[in-house]
């Protein structure tokens, strides 16, 4: 529950299963904001209290909204098609809203953007791109800003790594400040559990930020003025660095006005929790809540039973005269006249075949088989005459076959079947792979 607090300290507004609601402070009943099918989250008060701005699909799409503090009259700041946002917050004048937003899905870096009240395209503020010794991965993510009291600095998660859910290196992420009269950053923390979700104190001097220690989430707050730093709440709802933190890496959560209190989510459950002690007290609410179910989308079709028409081609090789042309589709070996013949297969086999390789004169063709059991290499007549004949004779990974310019050898590159069978994303590298030729009549490779 991504939540706000009004600017007389009197009422919360939080998210709830894509609605938004509020609820008096002390708690009580939680009163509907803004409902139905949309999905609205992530809302946060204007500097004068009396404009939230939050995240919504109503149109179709993920876009950044305005609206009266009271859920009406909301207006569409962002009119994108295809792009996430994340963490609105406003500028200390309440002219614009700072927002993350990401373009290229589905992998792409944050960067931060603002616009303008009245509308506009928008002003994008960071353009990270890879430094020149890095690999191109080393995207710079700009991820939940949030203003300085007098608006000259911009405080947000900077995380120099691109998505990767596989054996993650902590830290990820830091906490960076942003002279916007200059552009410069600092980054303020050093956390071995990475940095992010920041949050100011109504007066500027205080930081807090979440973190991971050990196998939880915290809070810690830190003081920007002696730089003395603390757990302030540990541990919370555990973080979202592992995923795609489309949503940032933590729910929404706010100073109270008077800078004494975070109120924050977590447990399922609103709480107040004390800035100098960590002492946390629960926000009691209900909510009733109605979800609204677009139309069934059921629409009658027929899948076709006729003959499957091959929209992919694999390897295709031309004959060394340049009249016929060797390819897998469909997971077997076909030939064709060019330039436009009738496919014909050159086997009559159930196994898998692939990487068909001409004879230099024409005749033959060596082919590749797999299964998980392991493949082997092969040659049958180019014709389709005849029957195939085995080479190998161990199951292995054969791939990438070719001929000896005399037509005695067949080589290609063989590694363990084991390889193929448990690598989780194939990207066609080989590492342990042996460079072989066996004899075009078969035997044990070399």
């Amino acid at each position: 529950m991504s939540l706000d607090i009004s600017r007389d300290g009197k009422t919360i507004v939080f998210e709830l299963l894509g609605d938004l609601y509020t609820v008096p402070v002390e708690g009580g009943e939680a009163k509907l904001l803004m409902g139905g099918l949309p999905f609205d989250g992530q809302p946060r008060y204007s500097p004068d209290g009396k404009s939230i701005a939050f995240i919504s699909d109503r149109d179709g799409c993920e876009n950044l909204w305005i609206a009266k503090a009271d859920g009406t009259e909301p207006k569409q700041l962002s009119k994108d098609k295809q792009s996430i946002f994340t963490s609105p917050a406003w500028t200390p004048d309440g002219q614009y809203v700072v927002v993350s937003r990401s373009t290229q899905l589905p992998f792409a870096p944050f960067e931060l953007w603002m616009y303008h009240v009245k509308g506009g395209a928008g002003v994008q503020i960071t353009k990270y791109r890879a430094k020149p010794d890095q690999p191109p991965d080393r995207w710079f993510n700009a991820v939940g800003a949030v203003a300085s009291p007098d608006g000259r600095f911009l405080y947000y998660t900077q995380r120099d790594k691109a998505f990767n859910p596989y054996n993650v290196v902590f830290p990820l992420s830091q906490i960076v400040r942003r002279d916007r009269r200059t552009g410069d950053e600092d980054t303020l923390t050093d956390a071995p559990g990475s940095a992010f979700s920041a949050m100011l104190s109504p007066d500027g001097t205080k930081l807090v930020y979440g973190t991971r220690y050990e196998t939880e989430t915290g809070l810690r707050i830190r003081d920007l003025v002696t730089g003395e730093e603390r757990w302030l709440k540990y541990p919370v709802d555990r973080d979202d660095q592992e995923s795609l933190y489309t949503r940032d890496f933590l729910p929404g959560y706010a100073f109270m006005p008077d800078g004494k209190e975070v109120v924050v989510a977590y447990g399922g459950k609103i709480h107040r929790v004390n800035a100098a002690t960590g002492e946390a007290r629960e926000v009691p609410f209900t909510a009733k809540a109605s979800i609204d179910l677009g139309a069934q989308l059921d629409f009658q079709s027929r899948v076709e039973d006729g003959p499957v028409k091959a929209r992919l081609i694999q390897d295709a090789s031309q004959s060394p005269n340049g009249k016929r042309l060797a390819f897998s589709a469909l997971t077997h070996v076909f030939t064709l006249d060019l330039p436009g013949g009738t496919p014909k297969r050159v086997t009559q086999s159930t196994g898998r075949e692939f990487q068909p390789a001409w004879s230099p004169d024409g005749q033959w063709l060596a082919y590749v088989t797999w299964s998980s059991e392991g493949g082997q290499i092969w040659k049958t007549r180019a014709d389709g005459s005849g029957q195939p004949q085995q080479l190998t004779r161990s199951p292995a990974f054969y791939h990438d076959v070719a001929w000896s310019p005399d037509g005695t050898r067949v080589v290609g590159l063989r590694a363990p079947r084991r390889e193929r069978v448990e690598r989780p994303v194939d990207f066609g590298q080989t590492p342990s792979a042996d460079l072989i030729w066996i004899p075009a009549e078969g035997a044990m490779p070399t």
